[in-house]
């Protein structure tokens, strides 16, 4: 399904106290989006719903059933991306986290959406091509985290391991990349980001400890976890949202396995022990 291009300048627009990409960049997926996203954030202000990770979870489970399509950030040019008809479990993650930051400014305008979804997807909270975008995921908790937009809470779990490898697994793997294909600009660009994580130290829960009550007892509905691999150059595979389910953590998601966004039927720890790339996990949260 074809997207659309806001190519529109209104001046309602320059009173806005938000400073998200000119429309010229945004790129939707149907004319309906703002409105959908605008009744989002209006159903979400005047919900009970007042802490980060209570409106991650309200927001999260609000785009259950969406279904999961993957690449639709993708094209010949970068462009602000807005797309909740069809989500990947990274859109569904910076979806959520967007109206969530969004609420709690007090705000329901799509434009302070759109503000805060730039702000989380793109190095310094600002769009400047492909190679700006946060593609790995510690670059993604680093970059926000240096921002005050989220905290890692994985320090804070007992007995966590430290991870060291080398991420390079896009420009190892070129030719997966279309913009990177043929764009030698978007390739260096890549590179170059990449070598700041070269021996790169994260920590990590193992998963084989998501049964302890002393880890789970760390975790909280509305938690942002990254599911971690063996992956060669890569650091995760996958990542969503914390879910109690009577006491016990699932995983709220946009799944390749069911093509749409939902809740495992499994405990965390039993959906991730059938992950034999999976190592552990890391988890953030959204600051308030």
């Amino acid at each position: 399904m074809r997207y659309f291009l806001i190519s529109i300048i209104l001046s309602v627009f320059t009173v806005a106290i938000c400073d998200a990409a000119h429309p010229n960049m945004m790129r939707f997926h149907c004319d309906n989006d703002t409105i959908k996203i605008q009744s989002l954030l209006e159903q979400g202000l005047i919900s009970e719903y007042k802490t980060p990770g209570q409106l991650m979870l309200f927001y999260g489970e609000s785009l259950i059933n969406t279904p999961y399509v993957a690449k639709t950030l993708e094209g010949d040019d970068e462009y602000l991306t807005i797309n909740i008809d069809e989500l990947d479990c990274t859109t569904f993650m910076e979806t959520c986290a967007a109206l969530t930051r969004t609420t709690l400014s007090q705000r329901k305008s799509w434009r302070d959406f759109a503000n805060n979804l730039e702000n989380l997807r793109y190095r310094g909270g600002e769009m400047n091509g492909y190679a700006s975008r946060l593609h790995y995921i510690s670059d993604w908790i680093i970059n926000n985290g240096a921002r005050g937009n989220i905290k890692e809470t994985t320090n804070d779990f007992p007995n966590i391991k430290y991870v060291v490898k080398t991420l390079d697994f896009m420009s190892s793997h070129r030719d997966a990349y279309p913009a990177l294909v043929d764009k030698d600009d978007n390739f260096e660009g890549i590179k170059n980001m990449e070598m700041g994580y070269r021996s790169h130290r994260y920590p990590m829960v193992d998963k084989n400890t998501l049964r302890n009550k002393a880890v789970v007892a760390n975790l909280k509905d509305g938690d942002m976890i990254a599911l971690l691999t063996k992956i060669d150059g890569l650091d995760a595979s996958h990542v969503g949202i914390i879910k109690f389910v009577d006491g016990v953590p699932h995983l709220l998601h946009a799944s390749m396995g069911s093509m749409k966004v939902g809740i495992t039927e499994n405990s965390l720890w039993e959906y991730l022990r059938l992950i034999k790339s999976c190592t552990g996990i890391r988890v953030w949260r959204i600051l308030e």
